[in-house]
């Protein structure tokens, strides 16, 4: 996946969560019609053996074509094509994977511990217990965490949107880092034996909000705060 500039990824989704505010789509008591100009529908708790809240484009799980009633579980791969997109849940974890992009699931009954991202890019948020997300360049353990990432042949992307991570290049375990993060405070690029610094990229506060919402969550941190998308936390 192609990275953009910060300037060019985080102008139009500051400027697309400010509208979604300013139509009082995040409070309470916001119409469905609110919800429904920026997501579709409200996104709500997803029903018990429901797994998919919606499907873009070409999307398959398991090799099959996914449709709203494709059964998810926590072991199994799930591919987007071009252009496409799949935001699901597997027990009490969402996920939204974008265009291009290859994962796969592996874990107990309604449970994932681990998510293997081979390409593309993965949107994520937990509930509790000790997981792990593997891009091409990084191994990140997690524990109730929001977690975005990139996986690409030579770089992965890692942001803790909020929670605690360990995150280590999949080549060396030794170049690791502890990261605890309020509201992205710690965007990384892992390569094969580096972590460093990254800017804040390619998700938004309002996806995050989407997916948390499926499993009956909100993100630790108000969507309303002046300060968002100031140089302290981006």
């Amino acid at each position: 996946m192609t990275q953009r500039s910060t300037e060019a990824a985080e102008d139009p989704r500051r400027a697309f969560l400010l509208k979604a505010l300013a139509a009082g789509v995040f409070a309470a008591g916001a119409t469905p019609a609110a919800w429904a100009q920026f997501f579709g529908r409200r996104p709500q708790k997803l029903p018990a053996g429901q797994s998919v809240y919606e499907t873009t484009g070409a999307v398959t799980v398991n090799g099959q074509p996914a449709t709203s009633a494709t059964r998810i579980g926590a072991t199994g791969s799930v591919e987007t094509g071009r252009g496409a997109q799949l935001i699901f849940v597997v027990g009490f974890d969402a996920f939204l994977l974008r265009e291009r992009s290859r994962l796969e699931l592996s874990g107990d009954g309604v449970l994932v511990n681990t998510m293997r991202l081979a390409t593309g890019a993965l949107l994520s948020v937990f509930g509790s217990g000790q997981k792990r997300v593997i891009t091409s360049m990084s191994a990140t353990g997690i524990r109730g965490t929001g977690l975005y990432v990139e996986s690409e042949p030579e770089r992965s992307y890692v942001c803790t949107c909020y929670g605690e991570v360990q995150i280590a290049t999949l080549a060396d375990a030794s170049v690791t880092e502890r990261i605890v993060s309020r509201h992205h405070d710690a965007p990384r690029y892992v390569t094969k034996n580096r972590i460093e610094p990254a800017p804040f990229i390619n998700h938004t506060d309002v996806e995050l909000a989407l997916i948390e919402a499926l499993v009956g969550r909100t993100p630790p941190f108000s969507l309303f705060d002046e300060d968002y998308g100031g140089a302290r936390r981006y």
